[in-house]
């Protein structure tokens, strides 16, 4: 059997209500997290909204806001974790604000490079998890998905999971059954068999990369991607 006790994951829970024990998403963030741990996954998990993080695409905005942001300390959470998963609700249809605004915040390092000279998320693997009572479980992962790969995550197969109820006013993941029933959503096999699917690929692609040794440093490097790429232009005929 495969080990990843050596592997850490952060569980960043963009939900817009301010307590989270009325969160939604942070229930199936918990199932993902659960699972992780029986792995013996170092887990951590952090609720956005629990911290003052400022808008903008800087690295630290406390001087500009005149508050202490904390951004610069989740972002520290960020790079020890070789997994992030992102939860966000459904709103309108779309990622919440916070999620938007957790996303911003990590493009403003993503400049940076690692050891090897890649740009700074390479060689770590990310997913979402998604809830909601109206369509857009799709469409919020892949523009959530499509953000962390575009700065540098790697994203394994089925790299998303979410539940959402009957379309308009309802019971949210987590909510009470009826009758003394389990709480709603927690028997859909659907949203479990996708959850546990999301977990396993991230642990499957993390372990990979950090016996690799994260991902190559051929032709994706700042400092040396010409030289691969002079070599493939002297390959190709002009056109007429």
């Amino acid at each position: 059997m495969t080990d990843y006790g050596d592997l850490s994951a952060l569980l960043v829970n963009c939900s817009i209500k301010a307590d989270s024990a009325g969160s939604h998403t942070q229930r199936l963030i918990d199932r993902a997290a659960g699972i992780m741990r029986d792995e013996g996954v170092a887990v951590d998990t952090l609720y956005a909204l629990d911290h003052r993080i400022a808008f903008g695409m800087e690295e630290d905005l406390g001087d500009t806001f005149g508050f202490t942001d904390e951004w610069p300390s989740i972002q520290d959470k960020i790079m020890a974790a070789d997994i992030l998963v992102l939860g966000s609700p459904i709103w309108l249809g779309v990622m919440s604000s916070v999620a938007a605004l957790v996303i911003e915040r990590m493009y403003a390092y993503s400049g940076h490079t690692n050891d090897k000279g890649q740009y700074l998320y390479y060689g770590k693997t990310a997913g979402c998890i998604v809830t909601g009572n109206e369509d857009g479980v799709k469409a919020v992962s892949r523009d959530v998905l499509y953000a962390m790969q575009h700065i540098g995550y790697t994203i394994p197969p089925q790299a998303d999971c979410g539940w959402i109820g009957e379309i308009g006013p309802g019971a949210s993941y987590g909510d009470p059954g009826e009758d003394g029933a389990r709480p709603v959503g927690y028997e859909s096999e659907f949203t479990n068999k996708n959850t546990t699917f999301m977990v396993w690929n991230l642990l499957h692609l993390a372990r990979m990369l950090k016996d690799a040794g994260g991902i190559p440093a051929v032709g994706n490097t700042r400092a040396h991607w010409r030289e691969v790429t002079n070599a493939a232009d002297q390959t190709i005929e002009p056109v007429g």
